[in-house]
């Protein structure tokens, strides 16, 4: 899954019984994001919701959303 969060894109699948989650970079290169953990009981249909509460914080007048870009 592709999301924008708040102006910053992050690729989030859901590998080996968990969920990862990484920033990716405009070079094409990505890397963890530690920042975001998402608990294992998160469906894949609630996680653009529990990352927009999450981070919530990162919101602005321009990026005011979490939006998913790819399913």
């Amino acid at each position: 899954m592709l999301l924008d969060v708040f102006g910053k894109l992050v690729e989030v699948n859901y590998t080996r019984n968990r969920w990862c989650v990484f920033y990716l970079g405009s070079e094409g290169k990505k890397r963890l994001a530690t920042d975001i953990q998402i608990p294992n009981d998160i469906t894949a249909v609630n996680v653009r919701k529990y990352i927009a509460d999450l981070c919530h914080e990162r919101a602005t007048p321009a990026n005011p959303a979490v939006v998913v870009l790819r399913q």
